[in-house]
């Protein structure tokens, strides 16, 4: 694992979307394709934002799957998932192969269905988060780091479901759904290359749990540190909490 700190989050998602455009490009010329894992959540905005903006990617090339979203969450709620990738990532690339989990159908057949198209071919590179529970998609602790089930039907955690609230999603934890899909701890960990970007001073104790305790399931990021392509990007605010040796801070 690599570890980056930043000292603010627009350089950060600026560098992180250079490595994420290097991955695709790559991919795409040595086989012809690019398969990417796309996460979601106010920690992605910059990211994305940059990601999109770059020139020279043929996302034409590109197969887009979802990491997670809310059970129960019709696309125009303003928390969905799909609608945030739908108005950050494939409306601006115009990507025309990409992967839903739709919150309204049936989570059973969405994670199976999907699931299916996720396993058919490898993945290579998935954009990921850490939750300020430490969870990795909607993997709050204990987290199951044994399934090979591509998806899961997860429910969340009272720490996992105020995050959302904090960050605007939703108007009262009641509102938060209790339950969501997400992609599996080990189908996460079989991307070829991992980006997770995580800033804000309200991950800081997440990050040292995961990047400096023990890999536990009561971390679940923690298990990226057992991925050999896993690049980390913090910012000054993420990091403060981490030994002075664990990062390479870049202006």
């Amino acid at each position: 694992m690599e570890i980056k700190t930043f000292h603010d989050k627009q350089v950060l998602g600026t560098s992180a979307a250079e490595q994420a455009a290097a991955a695709i490009r790559a991919a795409i010329r040595q086989r012809g394709k690019a398969r990417i894992i796309a996460a979601t959540g106010v920690s992605q905005f910059e990211f994305l934002e940059a990601l999109t903006a770059l020139p020279n990617l043929d996302w034409s090339r590109v197969e887009m799957f979802h990491l997670d979203e809310y059970v129960g969450i019709p696309e125009t709620h303003p928390a969905s998932f799909c609608r945030f990738l739908r108005e950050r990532l494939i409306e601006k690339t115009g990507i025309t192969n990409f992967h839903l989990l739709d919150g309204k159908s049936n989570p059973v057949e969405v994670i199976r269905q999907v699931g299916q198209a996720l396993q058919s071919a490898p993945i290579d590179v998935a954009f990921v988060g850490i939750g300020e529970n430490g969870h990795l998609a909607f993997n709050d602790p204990p987290a199951d780091f044994e399934t090979e089930a591509p998806y899961l039907i997860v429910t969340l955690d009272e720490v996992c479901r105020r995050q959302q609230m904090g960050e605007g999603w939703f108007v009262s934890l009641e509102e938060v759904p209790k339950q969501a899909m997400s992609m599996g701890i080990r189908q996460i960990l079989k991307s070829e290359e991992i980006i997770c970007i995580v800033p804000d001073s309200r991950k800081a104790n997440a990050v040292k749990a995961c990047l400096e305790g023990d890999i536990s399931p009561m971390a679940p990021a923690s298990i990226l540190r057992t991925h050999p392509h896993t690049t980390v990007y913090l910012d000054q605010h993420s990091a403060a909490l981490l030994s002075a040796d664990a990062s390479s801070t870049v202006k």
